[in-house]
């Protein structure tokens, strides 16, 4: 992978359906942890046809090992943390590919943060019989990801972000 290499995003369900698309993410960075990719204004296309691009700068962090990922989203009030409890990220021939669970955490510029879907991803357990074992890799996670944003762990750290999104940035300038 090269700095400036242009993916796409593919986020499915558990049931091997693609259920969302993004149409760029420019490689910026990696670690041992985590891929890092930066995008503006990039066109989201769901499953049903419907599509739209995004209002803002993002910086996103794919896990290689955790089972989350985590959009840094550059506001012009601060910056929010979208953060997806899903699937270890995969990478091939230019996608970038992980399976979405449902369970969000959001984080506000005022240091709240709120979990969201949880009755989506109640529904989906059932009906896509997540296991036992599944939902408690799961739920591990998401209380994983709260301590990492708590204790300002990466990526929850806004000169990290801004440092990010100006390689980002350079990139498209130049």
């Amino acid at each position: 992978m090269k700095y400036g290499e242009k993916y796409n995003i593919h986020g499915y369900k558990h049931n091997g359906n693609i259920y969302k698309t993004w149409d760029e993410a420019v490689f910026l960075d990696q670690t041992d942890e985590y891929y890092v990719f930066g995008n503006n204004k990039t066109k989201v296309t769901k499953e049903d046809g419907k599509s739209w691009r995004t209002r803002e700068a993002a910086v996103m962090f794919f896990y290689k090992k955790n089972w989350f990922n985590v959009i840094a989203q550059l506001k012009n009030n601060g910056i929010y943390y979208y953060c997806n409890i899903a699937s270890p990220v995969i990478i091939e021939n230019k996608t970038i590919k992980y399976i979405d669970y449902d369970l969000d955490l959001r984080v506000f510029p005022d240091g709240t943060y709120k979990i969201l879907d949880i009755s989506e991803y109640k529904d989906h357990k059932k009906i896509m019989n997540y296991s036992n074992d599944l939902d408690k890799v799961l739920k591990y996670e998401l209380d994983n990801l709260i301590k990492k944003y708590l204790n300002k762990e990466y990526p929850f750290n806004s000169e990290l972000i801004k440092k990010y999104n100006a390689k980002y940035n350079n990139y498209i300038n130049n």
